[in-house]
């Protein structure tokens, strides 16, 4: 059971990293070459990279199997994980490096794909002419804020996870960890943690980060402000002279 979950968590962590990474990459390729896109991206084709990224992130999880690594309980004992921090096993320095290292690679790319998009739709549009129709400009509006909140989201819910993957294995090479074991599992833990959330955070990035919904983020918070400006503008000195010329002039 241990073997079935410990593959479990580097098969389903390591496929949405290599899925966000794919699609920066087919969304780049979409904005900055929109011809080459249409001519390379089809169905066929989308489907086989899907099943490439399901096959190479089996392949991975399925290492101990081949008894190239091995899966592990993790403190406090509910959970299994590649074999990292344990105080009398040696640990699968290979195996978290080969974790972490694509991961971090794909998030990598991920990164620079999405800031090229980015930046790509950002000076389209301060170079479209003033007469250029409206929604064209809003759904870029919306493409760019969608992919800094799917940049932020995956950076920090998988960053230190990945991160701490690549220090653990270090330390445990070179035999420095010493006292700091129980520090290192707590890390772990917290890393495990934020990473979960990922898949959580995912969906409500793309329901939240809408047009439609910051439309109405935006025109609500813009009644609010007309509604303290008007409470102020009712005490403003002004009001008072203008309400003492009525007065002298109905006299």
């Amino acid at each position: 059971m241990c073997q079935f979950l410990g593959g479990s968590m580097v098969f389903f962590g390591l496929c949405p990293l290599f899925m966000g990474c794919a699609m920066a990459a087919e969304r780049c390729l979409g904005v900055t070459k929109p011809l080459l896109h249409s001519s390379l991206v089809t169905k066929t084709r989308t489907k086989t990279c899907l099943s490439v990224i399901w096959l190479a992130a089996l392949c991975v999880a399925m290492l101990p199997c081949l008894q190239l690594g091995s899966y592990t309980y993790q403190d406090p004992g509910t959970w299994c994980f590649i074999k990292v921090l344990r105080d009398t096993e040696e640990v699968d320095v290979a195996f978290v490096v080969l974790f972490s290292g694509l991961g971090l690679t794909s998030l990598a790319v991920a990164l620079v794909c999405n800031t090229i998009s980015g930046l790509t739709l950002v000076l389209a549009r301060l170079r479209r002419k003033p007469g250029s129709h409206h929604s064209a400009k809003s759904h870029d509006i919306e493409m760019v804020v969608q992919l800094v909140g799917i940049m932020v989201t995956s950076c920090i819910c998988w960053s230190p996870l990945l991160i701490f993957g690549l220090m653990s294995a270090i330390h445990s090479y070179t035999g420095s960890i010493g006292d700091d074991l129980s520090s290192y599992k707590t890390l772990m833990v917290m890393g495990v943690r934020l990473a979960t959330w990922n898949q959580i955070l995912d969906p409500w990035v793309y329901i939240l980060l809408r047009r439609t919904v910051l439309r109405k983020i935006y025109l609500i918070a813009k009644c609010q402000a007309g509604l303290r400006g008007n409470k102020l503008g009712r005490w403003e000195p002004t009001s008072f002279h203008s309400s003492e010329k009525k007065e002298v002039n109905q006299v």
